[in-house]
């Protein structure tokens, strides 16, 4: 049996966490993987900056540089901003996979130009951010949002009727501009990704489950991302990123 470590980029609680693990109901699994989901330590309440994106990049490194020891076959990033993968590829050999470049690149094995959907303005400057140090800004066809605030621990419970219609128009203007593909822009949306593949006459990439079903392949794959692209570190310094992590939690919960 393969254990695979999901990280929850937020400090939720068991009902926020539940509710990113419902992803893995839109996915089938072989009966050989399991997945376990934590919350990070401490982190941004929100993810609209640098100086978010920053907090994040270190809480998600710090919740998953221990999961090789603590028994894990891979670890999954649950953000669309990659973040924490780099450095947690660089310290450990099991694979860690992240939703963002992976969503982009697949969504090229579909199409030949994508879109990524935001939920509101404040968003887009990462996902312009992302594409362009991938290299595939020539490739998104649009990003485009649809106008409502995120929140990270109930997802889009209870605003179906509201939010759905919002979101499919936000795709329909992408596809206007070109794009083949719609990639949805946070793991946060995963419960609208059934209704917008039914509506939508384009193919609609569901990033979470994407991670989980690649996992699974490369686990029986047995591939790991390479050490010429993230060398390990010199002088790793886990015992300090993990009291970072500690002494902010323990401002956080005062």
């Amino acid at each position: 049996m393969h254990k695979a470590l999901v990280i929850v980029p937020f400090a939720l609680d068991a009902e926020g966490v539940a509710n990113r693990k419902a992803q893995t109901k839109a996915v089938k699994l072989g009966p050989d993987i399991e997945f376990d989901f934590k919350p990070v330590t401490a982190g941004p309440t929100s993810f609209m900056s640098a100086h978010d994106w920053a907090l994040m990049e270190m809480a998600i490194w710090e919740a998953g540089m221990t999961a090789q020891e603590d028994g894990y076959d891979a670890v999954v990033v649950d953000t669309m901003s990659d973040s924490g993968m780099a450095p947690l590829r660089s310290m450990l050999d099991i694979p860690v996979v992240s939703p963002g470049r992976t969503s982009m690149l697949f969504a090229l094995m579909l199409g030949n130009r994508f879109g990524i959907l935001a939920q509101w303005d404040k968003a887009l400057t990462r996902y312009r951010k992302a594409t362009a140090e991938y290299g595939l800004a020539a490739q998104c066809a649009a990003v485009d949002h649809f106008d409502e605030s995120p929140d990270f621990a109930n997802l889009l419970d209870g605003k179906e009727d509201k939010v759905f219609p919002k979101m499919k128009a936000a795709c329909e203007r992408m596809m206007d501009k070109g794009a083949e593909v719609i990639c949805l822009g946070s793991t946060t949306m995963h419960q609208a990704a059934a209704y917008l593949a039914k509506e939508l006459p384009v193919p609609v990439i569901n990033p979470g489950p994407l991670t989980y079903k690649l996992v699974e392949t490369m686990l029986g794959l047995d591939l790991t991302h390479s050490r010429a692209a993230f060398p390990t570190p010199l002088t790793p310094k886990p015992e300090m990123v993990h009291a970072m992590l500690k002494a902010a939690a323990a401002v956080e919960n005062k």
